[in-house]
């Protein structure tokens, strides 16, 4: 395509941290303002973005690794996906979770270990398989797979356009 404008890898690295630190404030605003306890498999979701900010960091301060680093932000937006959507068909009951119990508890602020174990066996288990909310047909996990593959897939476009330009 002519016209089309590309992105430096230093740029993608970037762009991809900056969107996996966006995903990360709306799962977090939900939890602590929207009150929606996050289960496991929802908590695992969490751990490419934080891995995704690191590394469009590391690209920012090392721009000689600007291309491997894309890559691998590229590499956990398109496996955040694949876990979204792992997660999103345990919701939908098309297979079961591989975690027992699939709960997750916060520790509500707790000041004191007793404290903290106290309110941790008073906390009820979120479930893998029940979302907390739906909006439009989908779950946080299912709009979670629509948004790592989207971004995920735009970074990769980026990345090879910007190597047939190179």
């Amino acid at each position: 395509m002519t016209g089309t404008a590309t992105m430096p890898p230093r740029a993608i690295a970037l762009f991809g941290g900056l969107a996996a630190a966006a995903a990360l404030a709306v799962a977090l605003a939900s939890e602590h303002l929207g009150g929606l306890a996050p289960c496991e498999l929802c908590l695992w979701q969490r751990w490419p973005y934080w891995a995704a900010v690191g590394v469009g960091l590391a690209a920012f301060a090392a721009p000689r690794l600007a291309t491997p680093l894309a890559l691998v932000v590229i590499a956990l937006f398109l496996g955040n996906a694949v876990l979204a959507a792992f997660h999103a068909g345990v919701e939908w009951g098309f297979w079961p979770s591989p975690l027992p119990g699939c709960g997750a508890a916060g520790s509500g602020g707790a000041a004191t270990i007793d404290e903290l174990m106290a309110r941790l066996k008073a906390a009820p288990i979120v479930r893998c398989d029940q979302p907390a909310i739906v909006i439009a047909g989908l779950s946080m996990a299912g709009w979670n797979a629509v948004f790592a593959l989207a971004v995920g897939a735009a970074l990769l476009i980026s990345w090879q356009r910007s190597r047939r330009t190179a």
